[in-house]
């Protein structure tokens, strides 16, 4: 059986075992190449081979939904519901998504990007079914940490109360993308480790198979019998606890094992969860050492595993370096993560202060209040967090920081547009969800030494600060981006090229820092015109000096707002309206992220699509 042969889940519903390992390993291998290519999530995905192999031997995608948490390990999946032909373009534009997305197949029931949603999203989707009468098992797949959300425990707790027949996979990896932490870690780890329950258990499942009869009554003494077992080796089991039946921890490379004890709980009429213990990076020996490099990697070479290395430092990496500077010139500050430690560069701050680092697992929520608790006891938190997901603390940073004016830190990386992961990562909201908030400070720095500036600004306010930059490399650097931080005010450049006969510049880009690259490439293309054009780079997005702004345009006519943020509720549009209640006769326009979700694709490929494009800001500028 080849890879190519693969069109459906029903393909592989005859195979043999021995077919089975060979397919295992032609899929790896496609992985790995893909990836290589493309850059994507391979640990997890190496990780969940034969665990998704077996699960569509059993189940009947799409009858029988498999939903999939965060979904970035789905690409067996995708595989094996016929897709095979189209991975090569998986995280490009126009290709398809490197998570779970409705429109791509009917196998594909959420768009899924953000962790800890699978059981929730399961649980309603089965409950709907029943009442319906619709037939069909739902089965969730949680790991890779995600069961350090607090959202899953919301998810559990309801699914035991309702007592619905939802199948829960736990695939513990011990990781998340960084090892996993806390004690939820720990508890796994103890449920893994006792081999004299699963000894016992194999021994009775084995028995009562070998009865010539079966029954009802005879099968509420089995799981009955199982229960009390449990009791005695585990005292006591989370799961049992919230109303689930308990299996496991089974072998998540054992295509076999897996099937058996599947095809056992599809028959059972009540919550199941079954805890498969599975390697992250299996089959490739770079990943399987290092796993979380791996885990979300650009392009790299196959033969040794070594990335492809940019000689410009990144916004992550400038923050990386200052916050240790920081660090140990102030005992006051603290670090906070939410399993994103490599991911937002506080991997040498934690090696380096561990006292006084923290990753919080994936709980976005618990780490902004968290800080917010370390702040009232005197410390200065550093919250670093992709903007993304900060979307899922704005209430805790209104009630437990904002209103309570707590001093800290957050620091909003991946803002405006994040390359490859689509619609579920694009960093876009932030302003627009940001600014409303009364007491917060939101900044925007356009270089590397204006990060600088801000971060050492922010940790010496008696507020909170917030800083947001993009996944992408710090420009070069203006002599006006190390002018000494002033609160509300931003800086301005003004154009090399003289006034060309004319007695003034009369054009301004007004810009936010994220965006500034693609602002300074507009104002090259009209250069090369003799079409002189300023720009003035924002740097505070709240609190604004709304006169020293005004007083900067009332000498031009012509102005462009641009943001790397939706439109609707932006600083652009603000700004607008200001200046069109302020001062006559200026020519204005926003440009700004549509009404609209956008695709996977670089960076470039989706400030096209949105016309912030250098040259869609150029035509924008000589439209006025």
């Amino acid at each position: 059986m080849l890879l190519n042969d693969i069109s459906s889940p029903k393909d592989i519903k005859n195979l043999s075992y021995e077919e089975l390992d060979n397919l295992a390993s032609q899929i790896r291998e496609r992985i790995i190449q893909v990836v290589g290519s493309n850059g994507g999530h391979l640990s997890s995905n190496l990780g969940v081979v034969e665990l998704t192999i077996a699960l569509h031997r059993i189940f009947d995608s799409p009858d029988d939904a498999l939903i999939w948490d965060v979904s970035h390990q789905s690409y067996t999946h995708k595989i094996l519901t016929g897709r095979n032909d189209k991975l090569d373009t998986i995280r490009m534009k126009d290709g398809i998504s490197g998570f779970t997305k409705r429109s791509e197949s009917v196998h594909d029931w959420f768009d899924a990007g953000h962790a800890s949603t699978s059981i929730s999203s399961a649980l309603g989707l089965l409950q709907g079914r029943q009442l319906l009468d619709k037939p069909g098992k739902v089965v969730a797949i949680i790991g890779d940490g995600a069961l350090t959300g607090g959202m899953a425990f919301e998810a559990l707790s309801h699914a035991g109360q309702i007592s619905k027949n939802l199948i829960i996979i736990l695939n513990d990896n011990n990781m998340s993308i960084s090892k996993n932490t806390g004690s939820i870690s720990k508890y796994l780890s103890r449920l893994s480790t006792t081999p004299n329950y699963q000894k016992i258990r194999l021994s009775i499942d084995r028995f009562f198979e070998r009865l010539p009869f079966s029954s009802r009554f005879l099968r509420k003494l089995v799981f009955r019998l199982k229960r009390g077992l449990k009791g005695i080796f585990f005292h006591n089991n989370l799961f049992v606890d919230f109303g689930f039946e308990y299996v496991g921890p089974l072998n998540g490379h054992n295509i076999e094992e897996m099937e058996k004890v599947f095809s056992k709980i599809k028959k059972i009429n009540r919550p199941v969860v079954v805890h498969v213990i599975t390697q992250k990076g299996k089959g490739y020996s770079p990943a399987e050492n290092d796993p979380t490099t791996f885990h979300g990697i650009g392009p790299f070479c196959i033969s040794d595993g070594t990335a492809e290395k940019y000689d410009k430092l990144s916004f992550t990496e400038v923050f990386s370096e200052e916050i240790i500077e920081l660090g140990a010139t102030d005992e006051r500050i603290a670090a906070i993560t939410a399993a994103m430690v490599k991911g937002t560069g506080l991997t040498k701050f934690a090696h380096r202060f561990p006292g006084r680092f923290f990753d919080t697992g994936i709980a976005e929520e618990h780490a902004v209040t968290f800080a917010g608790g370390l702040a009232r006891a005197g410390m200065m938190p550093v919250v670093a967090i992709y903007s993304t997901f900060m979307q899922r603390s704005v209430d805790q940073l209104i009630h437990d920081i904002a209103l309570q004016k707590v001093p800290s830190v957050f620091v909003l990386d991946r803002s405006g547009a994040v390359p490859d992961d689509g619609e579920t990562h694009q960093g876009i909201f932030d302003i627009s969800l940001l600014r409303p908030v009364p007491g917060v400070t939101l900044l925007a720095p356009a270089s590397a030494e204006e990060l600088k500036l801000f971060l050492r600004w922010g940790v010496s306010q008696q507020l909170p600060v917030i800083i947001r930059y993009p996944k992408a490399s710090c420009p070069a650097e203006e002599e006006a981006f190390s002018e000494p931080v002033v609160c509300g005010r931003g800086v301005l450049i003004e154009n090399t090229l003289k006034k060309c006969g004319q007695e003034r510049i009369k054009r301004l880009f007004v810009c936010t820092g994220g965006i500034y690259p693609e602002v300074k490439e507009a104002v090259d293309v009209l250069q090369k015109r003799e079409i002189p054009v300023d720009i003035y780079n924002l740097r505070f997005l709240k609190p604004l000096d709304k006169q020293y702004f005004i007083d900067i345009a009332s000498r031009y006519d012509h102005i462009v707002f641009v943001e790397d943020g939706i439109r609707i509720g932006g600083i652009g549009t603000y700004l607008e309206s200001l200046l069109q209640r302020s001062l006559e006769g200026k020519k204005t326009a926003v440009c700004g992220f549509p009404d609209r979700f956008l695709a996977q694709g670089k960076r470039s490929d989706i400030l096209e699509e949105a016309h912030l494009s250098p040259s869609h800001l150029a035509r924008k500028m000589l439209s006025l």
